[in-house]
């Protein structure tokens, strides 16, 4: 998988007064990632940063000893995918077999790693007789199952996925043999059971497409703000992070990620992976890396977000083409156990090198958008843009180019641009539309910003830059289909707004 090209820094010449000042002091406001020492691994960045960083594996994976090398240096937190799960442990009522989870948990304890438990109570990979039973008998069957594996691993898992995935797409409870029978008191019954079993252990929620605010993460912050209530033991929820390159970004992770912080408890990233439509190319690559990276400053931004695992580290073990056909290249590795860009992306976020030994990645850069403008129907469009430097070293502004997307509408074609204000000063930004080389429905035209000089300084931002433009015979837009447009009125991440560094995209999705 090819890698996308990072600009190097370069020392800005004759460099105005007004922008060395206005960068210094977004310097101090927002500061910049810690540093370990030396390169340091994925976990010993994170360890110093008071996190984890895990990776799920497999017992068909360890026999692999490059895999198991990487496996047991470069991670500190170990997941099994499935030797853990019901049709494994207890294939048989009343018959347990750990033998292939204590495989797993032997590797952790030989190379110094944590173990996650996953997972306890979930409505897949049951053995048949579960869905068998009368329902007077589930609760019994559940409790006496949890019961064994938590006693049978007390000590040695550090934290459990006791309920996954409960929830439907719209935040209604999801059916299975467990809510059939007990509806979703089931839930408070299973933690309850764990920690009887194990009260060291960290209790866990976990579900996939609760990482952005929406119908499921809200369904999810009422059912743990409900437990909390009744004194249920619940340790923390786990976002699973499946995400997609052709898909949004998820819509406020960061804080969403506090909300629930906010409640007492921990937020773990469980089973992080980026897939793609294959082939890989360099703009999927690119949405990839930034989309890990986001995720890992969402963390790192949280003080009650514990750690972050990937779900298997390398595409020669994804579980994503068998279960997307046509998408892959989900991993930080690739089938040839190489570290990609986001791999590097994720190093720099921790505070770490790029990987190479040659410093941080100074291409770390994000774009940042709300909307300055109440109507979309009127004839101006108003973002306001800026942008962060997540990486460990100054960025030349003078290299990097931001586009903004939108649809010309009817009347002229020629348009007038404008700064209206910026910390940075606006005679330092340079504005422009042009036309898109492959005009798409929303995105045919593009506003273009760019810098006359200046650095921008690990960890800082450029501050707001308020931006304008109309049709020179000052016809109306209509916005509410533009391709970079949003509602917003603060600040966020935006993935539909691209950011160029020596010519080549280091954020956001082309249109």
């Amino acid at each position: 998988m090819a890698l996308v090209k990072r600009c190097r820094p370069t020392r800005a010449g004759g460099l105005p007064a007004l922008l060395v000042g206005a960068l210094a002091v977004a310097t101090t406001l927002t500061g910049g990632p810690a540093h370990a020492a030396g390169q340091g691994t994925l976990h010993e960045l994170a360890a110093a940063q008071g996190r984890y960083f895990g990776s799920a594996t497999d017992n068909p994976e360890l026999p692999d000893a490059a895999y198991a090398a990487t496996l047991g240096s470069e991670f500190g937190q170990i997941t099994p995918g499935n030797s853990m799960k019901w049709d494994t442990t207890e294939p048989v009522r009343g018959q347990f077999d750990f033998t292939k989870g204590d495989v797993v948990t032997d590797f952790a304890r030989q190379h110094g790693q944590t173990v996650r438990g996953h997972t306890l109570v979930w409505h897949n990979q049951l053995p048949g007789w579960v869905g068998a039973l009368p329902s007077a008998q589930v609760e019994a069957a559940m409790t006496h199952h949890i019961t064994e594996e938590a006693t049978h691993y007390r000590g040695v898992v550090s934290a459990w996925d006791v309920v996954n995935e409960p929830f439907n797409e719209d935040g209604t409870f999801r059916t299975s043999p467990f809510y059939t029978a007990m509806g979703s008191d089931y839930i408070a019954t299973a933690l309850r059971a764990a920690h009887a079993a194990d009260p060291d252990a960290k209790l866990y929620i976990n579900d996939y497409n609760v990482e952005g605010r929406g119908a499921k993460s809200d369904a999810l912050y009422a059912l743990v703000s409900d437990l909390i209530d009744k004194g249920v033991p619940l340790d923390g929820v786990g976002m699973q992070a499946h995400l997609a390159v052709q898909y949004g970004f998820p819509y406020q992770m960061q804080a969403n990620m506090q909300r629930f912080a906010d409640l007492g408890l921990d937020v773990a990233v469980t089973e992080l992976d980026v897939r793609m439509p294959l082939p890989a190319d360099a703009a999927k690559t690119a949405t990839q890396t930034a989309y890990y990276r986001q995720v890992t400053e969402a963390c790192l931004a949280v003080a009650r977000c514990v750690g972050i695992t990937v779900w298997d580290y390398t595409d020669t073990y994804s579980w994503v083409p068998g279960t997307f056909p046509g998408e892959g290249a989900a991993n930080l590795y690739d089938e040839n156990l190489r570290p990609k860009a986001a791999y590097s992306a994720v190093r720099t976020a921790l505070g770490g090198d790029d990987g190479s030994g040659e410093g941080g990645d100074p291409g770390a850069l994000k774009a940042q958008y709300r909307s300055s403008d109440a109507s979309v129907g009127d004839n101006q469009i108003k973002p306001g843009l800026q942008l962060v430097n997540t990486g460990g070293t100054a960025v030349s502004l003078s290299d990097v180019t931001v586009r903004y997307w939108f649809s010309s509408e009817n009347g002229a074609s020629t348009y007038s641009t404008w700064c209206d204000w910026t910390p940075i000063g606006c005679s330092n930004v340079t504005h422009r539309v042009a036309a898109a080389s492959t005009p798409k429905a929303g995105a045919d035209h593009y506003l273009e910003v760019g810098f006359a000089g200046g650095t921008l300084a690990p960890g800082a931002t450029t501050g707001e830059i308020q931006l304008r433009l109309n049709k020179t015979d000052w016809s109306n837009f209509n916005e509410s289909d533009d391709y970079s447009h949003g509602a917003g009125t603060s600040y966020a991440d935006a993935s539909r707004i691209a950011v160029y560094a020596g010519g080549e995209l280091v954020w956001g999705i082309e249109p």
